[in-house]
């Protein structure tokens, strides 16, 4: 997180200084993805095989649901905080609401491809 201080902090854009935060930062985030990747397989495995339960489905996009929205509204707490001067760190903000719009568009994603499944499903002779 240095890296994001110093450059929300006014270190300098230009130069090797501020190309070298803004490469730490960039493998920082990597890095996170890749661990946060790891975390979910393992879930993502177990949903096929462990999907006996009546409302197991619903449950799932429930809590999904939930973390999206929860998400979105840490986003605006860190947006509405940055506006009235109470956090100077604006890559915090930053990384927040791109996380927030990642998961909404990785939601919208899921809600389109279960319609088109719906729209199949209704398409098929009996």
């Amino acid at each position: 997180m240095s890296a994001i201080g110093g450059i929300a902090g006014g270190g300098a854009w230009g130069g090797a200084s501020g190309l070298r935060d803004i490469m730490n930062l960039r493998a920082q985030i990597i890095e996170k993805s890749q661990i946060l990747q790891q975390i979910h397989s393992p879930q993502t495995q177990s949903v096929g095989a462990t999907g006996s339960g009546q409302g197991h489905f619903t449950d799932r996009l429930s809590d999904a649901m939930q973390s999206v929205n929860a998400t979105q509204q840490r986003a605006d707490q860190l947006t509405t905080a940055y506006e009235t001067g109470q956090t100077q760190d604006v890559a915090k903000v930053m990384l927040a609401q791109q996380e927030a719009s990642v998961g909404f568009e990785a939601t919208l994603q899921v809600r389109n491809k279960l319609l088109s499944a719906y729209q199949d499903i209704m398409k098929m002779g009996v």
